[in-house]
């Protein structure tokens, strides 16, 4: 049995895959599993916590995670051993979320393309059709993450405090969530993943993106998503799409598209989820 997981930092989907390509249960969800974030007892415990996964584990020979925060060394090996430790049949590769997007937009064999990471987190790769290639080293959530939904629940918070909302959408804004600063504080700073609590804001935004205000946010958060990430690769612009993956990314299509346009590059494909892709791509290995 192969288990296929895709993880952001607020929700992770699994697939568990027989040798012949049936899925034996339906996707799995649970909470996002960041190996950059979170230690390893929470990372047992998202496991544990989920009876469906308990029931795979005398029967899954072998894992594939792709996830948010497993490009680096010392998290890409505390998750592996986490799983390893959870799964003591299975072999376990590890790689960065990065790789699950260029699986899930890249369809054609030896196809190449720009390729975005827009949903909790935000990044930017060049698939040469083999290999990736990144030009930023992410920094995460507090230095990077432009355009990402903890770059836009920060936003909204702050605006909300700051008296730059528009009234009216201050008045839903409040009712539609705890803002207390108390509460916030507590998320943000005794809490694991405070960048999952600020994404969970931009439902918020994407909800009310018919409003000059919401619209207005998102437009010059992916312009500066543009201006620091997507034209890091102004060469390969000239000749090749940027596809977009992430919840965030397939929600706010239409502004992306007249970002693309100021900045004169070419969209893609926009995935919401690149899990069905990830199965796709190991049923045929």
């Amino acid at each position: 049995m192969i288990l296929i997981a895709d993880s952001g930092s607020t929700k992770c989907d699994w697939i568990a895959v027989d040798k012949t390509g049936v899925l034996p249960v339906q996707k799995i969800r649970t909470k996002g599993l960041n190996p950059a974030i979170l230690n390893a007892e929470n990372l047992q415990g998202i496991l544990n916590n989920s009876e469906a996964l308990k029931a795979l584990q005398r029967t899954v020979t072998e894992i594939y995670f792709y996830g948010a925060g497993c490009g680096t060394a010392i998290p890409k090996a505390l998750l592996k051993a986490v799983l390893e430790a959870v799964y003591i049949k299975a072999t376990v590769s590890v790689n960065e979320d990065t790789m699950a997007a260029v699986y899930a937009t890249i369809t054609t064999k030896n196809e190449a393309g720009i390729v975005c990471i827009l949903g909790t987190g935000s990044n930017c790769s060049f698939f040469d059709g083999n290999s990736v290639h990144q030009k930023i080293a992410s920094l995460g959530y507090t230095l990077m993450d432009d355009a990402s939904g903890n770059y836009y629940g920060k936003q909204l918070l702050r605006d909300y405090y700051f008296n730059s909302m528009p009234e009216e959408l201050k008045e839903v804004f409040k009712n539609t969530y705890d803002i207390t600063p108390d509460t916030i504080k507590f998320n943000l700073y005794k809490q694991p993943n405070p960048n999952a609590y600020l994404a969970d804001f931009a439902e918020f935004m994407v909800n009310n993106k018919s409003t000059d205000y919401c619209n207005n946010l998102i437009i010059k958060g992916m312009r500066l998503f543009a201006e620091t990430m997507v034209l890091q690769y102004k060469e390969e612009l000239k000749i090749y799409p940027v596809h977009f993956a992430g919840s965030l990314a397939y929600y706010c299509q239409d502004e992306i598209q007249i970002v693309a346009k100021e900045f004169g590059f070419k969209t893609g494909r926009f995935v919401k989820r690149p899990i069905e892709g990830l199965v796709a791509y190991h049923t045929k290995k």
